[in-house]
């Protein structure tokens, strides 16, 4: 009898290099996964199962954003459709106090269904923005969290330019739900600054990330910080690799290779934001940065 499909996700606060992470881990040969074109039809245009197959033979230009691609996806159309906005976008972590027994039979029905279909020995899937992992690890027991994290002064800053970003609305509006007392202050103590608003944003989620990572199950949670992966992306690779239980061949040691890393985005933020909104993040989020390794 063929083992069961174990399940993995990659997480992080957006605009933090997940999607890099996603799409390299994809390409191993045992990883299925959700494309973006099942996120935006309900017609099956590529069998789940040759999904991987395809994927590995793409080059990575192929998936560029802003263009026609085939890629893995966050699967957010289709998750609001088969199983409820509630997972696709909440104003809060989802917590393991939220699996009800509708939503958890939804969430197991459609992420096993695809498992299935896919007919690989691990299905990886990706979420931004809160964790949900206490959610996830409930509906989907022993389940994986690879957790990406980058610095908070490059997050706000590319969040800044997304359109998907509300901050311009206010935290009154925005995706995330009422800042918190102290953080709302900041907000105002900024003068209402967006830049503020944004690295305000990262510290709210980081936040969630490390209360979800001291509720998860021992051994199911990875910490990795994009700029180690952009600096030695071989090593760290194969550390995510091991605790996904993935054997690391030549085949996805090739896979990897054909991936050019780019240093620049890591430090853009410095060229992109004045050195008066630098300085003011820095400090802002100074508590934040240190316990993640970064400084001034």
């Amino acid at each position: 009898m063929p083992e069961p499909t174990r399940f993995a996700f990659v997480v992080g606060t957006g605009r933090c290099g997940s999607t890099l992470v996603q799409e390299i881990l994809a390409r191993h040969r045992s990883v299925g996964f959700l494309s973006n074109l099942e996120d935006r039809t309900t017609l099956p245009l590529v069998p789940a199962s040759l999904q991987s197959y395809l994927y590995r033979r793409l080059p990575p230009s192929s998936q560029q954003k802003g263009r026609l691609r085939f890629a893995p996806s966050e699967g957010y159309r289709v998750l609001e459709r088969t199983v409820s906005p509630i997972l696709a976008t909440p104003c809060r972590d989802l917590l393991a106090t939220d699996a009800t027994p509708w939503l958890t039979q939804r969430t197991q029905a459609f992420f096993q269904s695809r498992a299935t279909r896919a007919g690989c020995p691990l299905f990886l899937h990706k979420f931004t923005g809160w964790p949900r992992a206490g959610f996830l690890g409930a509906a989907l027991p022993d389940s994986r969290f690879v957790h990406v994290v980058r610095d908070g002064r490059a997050v706000a800053n590319s969040w800044l330019q997304m359109r998907w970003w509300l901050g311009y609305r206010g935290p009154e509006r925005w995706q995330y739900g009422q800042l918190p007392e102290p953080y709302y202050q900041q907000w105002q103590d900024s003068g209402r600054s967006f830049v503020a608003l944004a690295g305000i944003g990262w510290e709210m989620l980081t936040d969630a990330f490390e209360e979800a990572r001291s509720a998860a199950k021992p051994g199911t949670w990875l910490d990795v910080r994009y700029e180690d992966i952009v600096a030695e992306p071989a090593l760290q690779f194969r550390a995510i690799a091991d605790f996904l239980e993935l054997e690391w061949d030549g085949d996805f040691a090739a896979q990897l290779a054909r991936y050019r890393i780019n240093l620049e985005p890591t430090v853009s933020y410095r060229q992109d934001l004045s050195p008066e909104h630098v300085e003011m993040l820095t400090s802002l989020l100074a508590e934040h940065l240190a316990r993640w390794g970064y400084c001034a």
